[in-house]
């Protein structure tokens, strides 16, 4: 797997602490550097079959083909892409234009992450996104007409401007443009961003955990009568239309980032690169990586295991801890999963699978938490 930090943005969402820059004055100098951290990382990967690309942000799209191109290119010349790669393309619905949509219909990108997060105005404008409510529902059926099938679109829920009847709306907007994927998050208040100052001076309410937990069960009961598989706690799809790429990372897969602030795992260490542009390509022009590495524990890689296969639909495989770990953490596991098993959050499936109930997918942090085993 491979995934592309692309580090920009035309604006900053108020909710937003991703690295980013809203400035592109070093555009072609930063990918010069993403170019040559392939050729300096080529070995990282033991197995050098690609499945799947992803390019993140910031925001992608605000690439051009050529460009996406060119760095797809650069990672076929150090790796074998399979023919049937999955290569998503995060995308703000403003730069979707009919020109834009007909160039990255000529390059590899196959498959479209819309961050729409609203088709109200008035959300839009409090998130301080760089789209407007009319690009939101234009772009996806552009997209479509385009001939790109695999679309996914994110939503957010859980902030002060959502009332339940817009929600059901956003939900149903998606709905009616027979999207197969569907991304859907809570709003969170990170330190730092635009929406914690506001919230801390009073300009804006703080967010309703109450509210956030009603929507989030709205989301669950919604897509699944109309046909959508909850397969992961912020994630939906029809059948045969999961994310390759993210299913990956919930399974443990190694993976490789590239660009500032871009993470990687081996199966047995975890790095993430230097987030701060400049530093990033000097320490690349001087052929030494602007990064940090952490060597993972066995707790370590097992905390990551329980907290990455609880999230899904495929739950955490008792068989796989005592194979992998050991009769004592999985001893472990069913000690501390009693009560919740008792209080109907969790449920265990005919093969033994732990899996959460959807009560218990509003407090999923809460019983990894408690699941995990602390040096």
């Amino acid at each position: 797997m491979f995934y592309f930090h692309i580090p920009f943005c035309k604006q900053a969402c108020h909710y937003c602490d991703f690295h980013f820059s809203t400035s592109i004055k070093y555009k072609d100098e930063l990918l010069e550097a993403m170019l040559q951290e392939i050729v300096l990382r080529a070995s990282y990967l033991e197995d050098k079959k690609v499945d799947s690309i992803y390019f993140g942000g910031g925001t992608p799209s605000i690439l051009q083909a050529k460009e996406i191109d060119r760095l797809i290119g650069h990672v076929a010349k150090y790796f074998e892409i399979s023919s049937g790669a999955e290569i998503t393309l995060e995308a703000n619905p403003d730069d979707l234009d009919k020109k834009k949509v007909q160039d990255l219909r000529n390059t590899e990108i196959n498959r479209f992450s819309i961050g729409i997060q609203s088709f109200f105005e008035e959300d839009l404008i409090w998130m301080n996104r760089a789209h407007n409510a009319e690009e939101a529902k234009s772009s996806i059926m552009r997209v479509q007409d385009a001939g790109f099938e695999n679309i996914t679109c994110d939503l957010i829920y859980g902030f002060p401007l959502l009332t339940n009847l817009k929600w059901k709306s956003n939900m149903k907007q998606l709905i009616e443009l027979e999207v197969p994927h569907i991304s859907s998050y809570s709003m969170t208040v990170e330190k730092k961003t635009a929406l914690a100052h506001m919230i801390n001076k009073g300009s804006t309410p703080a967010l309703n955990e109450e509210q956030s937990a009603e929507q989030m069960l709205m989301l669950i009961e919604t897509l699944l009568s109309s046909g959508y598989e909850h397969y992961e706690i912020s994630n939906f799809a029809k059948p045969d239309s999961y994310a390759r790429h993210n299913s990956n990372y919930w399974k443990g897969k190694p993976y490789l980032g590239i660009g500032p602030s871009a993470h990687s795992f081996n199966g047995t260490s975890r790095s993430w690169n230097i987030a701060n542009n400049a530093l990033y390509i000097k320490g690349i022009l001087a052929k030494e990586l602007p990064l940090e590495t952490e060597q993972l524990s066995k707790n370590d890689r097992f905390n990551e295991y329980v907290m990455t296969s609880l999230r899904t639909k495929w739950g955490i495989d008792q068989e796989y801890v005592k194979k992998e770990f050991g009769d004592d953490y999985l001893n472990s596991i069913k000690s501390n999963i009693e009560e919740y098993i008792h209080d109907r959050f969790v449920g265990i499936s005919e093969d033994g699978k732990i899996i959460l109930n959807p009560s218990g997918k509003l407090i999923a942090d809460q019983i990894a938490s408690e699941l995990f085993i602390v040096d």
